[in-house]
């Protein structure tokens, strides 16, 4: 009640969300999560999740910072994963639930440091979009090899 109290005394909002698909936002807003797990989003990340998703969907760049608006919007509003991993698990096959967790490796390594957080966060998310532990791992040394970044013994 309230709700619609505030929403007809604030106006017609413009809804960014209805621009995009689920699975842009799903995917965006798990790139968000990635990226603000170690609590900082830094440029490195953000610059990433940018191209990622230019890569993944052929969006405008305007189109493309609306996006991560929207999904960093929702990433604050929601704690959990489910609602996401859901729409890549009805939208992705394998191959591209694969290339959604290398994606989200390239994502947590671009500041060049894996903190263990996002490191618990990909093996969640590869778990609940059924991507197999070895996968994901190989999809990890793929990036790492991509970007020079040594295993730590």
């Amino acid at each position: 009640m309230l709700d619609r109290i505030k929403a007809f005394l604030s106006g017609p909002e413009t809804d960014d969300r209805q621009r995009f698909d689920d699975i842009e936002v799903a995917v965006a807003a798990l790139l968000v999560r990635a990226a603000t797990t170690d609590a900082e989003f830094g440029d490195e990340e953000r610059g990433t999740i940018r191209r990622i998703i230019a890569e993944t969907f052929k969006l405008s760049p305007w189109d493309i910072d609306r996006l991560i608006a929207v999904a960093e919007g929702e990433e604050a509003e929601t704690m959990d994963l489910f609602r996401w991993t859901q729409a890549i698990k009805r939208d992705y096959d394998e191959e591209k639930r694969i290339a959604l967790i290398e994606k989200m490796w390239e994502v947590v390594y671009a500041d060049g440091i894996l903190d263990d957080f996002e490191a618990n966060l990909l093996r969640r998310v590869a778990g609940l979009i059924y991507v197999p532990d070895r996968e994901s791992g190989q999809a990890r040394q793929r990036v790492m090899a991509r970007l020079g970044i040594k295993p730590r013994p």
